[in-house]
């Protein structure tokens, strides 16, 4: 079960990051032709942003239905959704071709992608952790987590691809369109792994029992508004700063410092690499130890390296970059490996989807939603990137403050090692 949400969210999140890579590079010239040079960069790496406007809603829609009917349903009918959307934009007409319509269209089809990312994760990180020994949930919760940076290596792998193979000219003409089309491809293969997994095993107990929630989310809303608080606060840095290494410094690099931009997609390859590993042996540990512990080393990780990030990024040195890249993976990872465990043990199994798939998509419109553009419009406004660098810090605050509130300690992760059958 695992293996199958890891596929699946890498699908999901490839998806996902090829946008953002083509809205940085090319949806510009494509899709918003009718403003200047700048105010249309400016307004396609936005468009990045707009799923988080309805990621909530997803949240809503596919937590209450995945509380309801199951979780397997709800992952099938995300991944197609998410799939028709990306397939979308690479057949999209440009504005040349259909006028207003192109970014109209552009838009519906993100936020479309939006409500799918909206339940997807929850969903994947729940029938992993669902499936997992008690003693095994955070390393088994880790296994959706990869999706994430895995489907960066493959999105950046897929645009290195057709950017070495094909001219700027044919890349910028048509080329983009191939790794949105190659989606159809993945999508298939996913929903062939995700129609022959079972259902988890404890909403199947709760279908049983008859103690599934009507209203899951607004049992959420009434009776733990201090959990959601806790699992909002906990995500808000990773996401937010994950945006930046995602969706800013790709642009930030290429237009202001001058790096090549196949350059500048393989050092954040290896920064994604880099944070897969982080991400399973923070989740593994967080099993011994607990998740508070390692969320807390974690969060002070991201709050002491936003500075240095930025630095060493700016020095446009390949080997510092790469420092400064692969240092930040680590506070990422260690900030992303338990949350899937993390979040399933807060909330009860009857409303866990919807307080899972909520929380993480309310923390993404807090920390990541306006990252991107916060990011722009803080370096063009103050001339300098180390006023993201404080955005950051103030992120990775937010974090840490909501770390220290996790209801949980290393003598509880042990007594329920003790509990499991040797």
């Amino acid at each position: 079960m695992a293996g199958a949400s890891f596929i699946g969210t890498t699908i999901e999140w490839y998806d996902f990051f090829i946008y953002a890579t083509a809205a940085q590079l090319v949806f510009g010239q494509h899709f918003f032709t009718a403003l200047s040079p700048a105010a249309a960069s400016l307004t396609s790496v936005t468009t990045i942003g707009v799923t988080f406007v309805v990621r909530p809603l997803g949240g809503i829609l596919m937590g209450h239905f995945g509380d309801r009917l199951g979780r397997r349903t709800m992952l099938v009918l995300a991944l197609l959704l998410m799939g028709v959307a990306t397939v979308g934009v690479g057949l999209l007409p440009t504005y040349d071709q259909i006028g207003l319509a192109a970014p109209i269209l552009l838009v519906v089809f993100r936020l479309m992608q939006g409500l799918s990312a909206g339940g997807e994760w929850g969903g994947a990180a729940l029938m992993a952790v669902e499936h997992a020994p008690v003693h095994r949930r955070g390393l088994f919760g880790a296994f959706p987590q990869l999706g994430a940076p895995t489907g960066l290596v493959v999105a950046n792998g897929a645009f290195f691809t057709v950017t070495t193979v094909l001219s700027a000219d044919q890349f910028t003409a048509w080329g983009w369109r191939l790794p949105f089309l190659f989606s159809a491809v993945l999508i298939i293969v996913g929903l062939f792994i995700r129609l022959r997994v079972n259902e988890s095993p404890e909403f199947a107990r709760l279908k049983e029992q008859e103690q599934r929630s009507r209203r899951p989310i607004t049992e959420v809303l009434r009776h733990h508004p201090r959990t959601l608080a806790v699992a909002i606060g906990v995500f808000v840095a990773n996401i937010g700063i994950g945006y930046v290494f995602l969706a800013f410094i790709l642009v930030h690099a290429t237009t202001r410092l001058g790096v090549g931009q196949n350059t500048m997609l393989l050092l954040i390859v290896l920064g994604a690499l880099f944070w897969i590993a982080t991400t399973l042996w923070a989740a593994w540990r967080s099993d011994a130890v607990g998740r508070r512990p390692v969320y807390l080393i974690g969060s002070v990780w991201l709050i002491v390296w936003a500075f240095p990030f930025f630095l060493l990024l700016d020095t446009a040195s390949v080997p510092l970059m790469l420092a400064a890249v692969l240092m930040l993976a680590v506070g990422l990872g260690l900030t992303y490996g338990p949350q899937a465990a993390l979040y399933a043990e807060l909330f009860p199994a009857r409303i866990r989807y919807s307080g899972a798939s909520f929380a993480y998509a309310v923390a993404a419109i807090l920390g990541g939603g306006i990252t991107p553009f916060a990011a722009a419009v803080l370096t063009e406004s103050t001339g300098t990137t180390m006023s993201v660098s404080a955005y950051m810090v103030m992120l990775g605050l937010i974090t840490l403050i909501a770390v220290l509130k996790i209801p949980e300690t290393a003598d509880q992760v042990r007594e329920r090692r003790r509990e499991q059958p040797q």
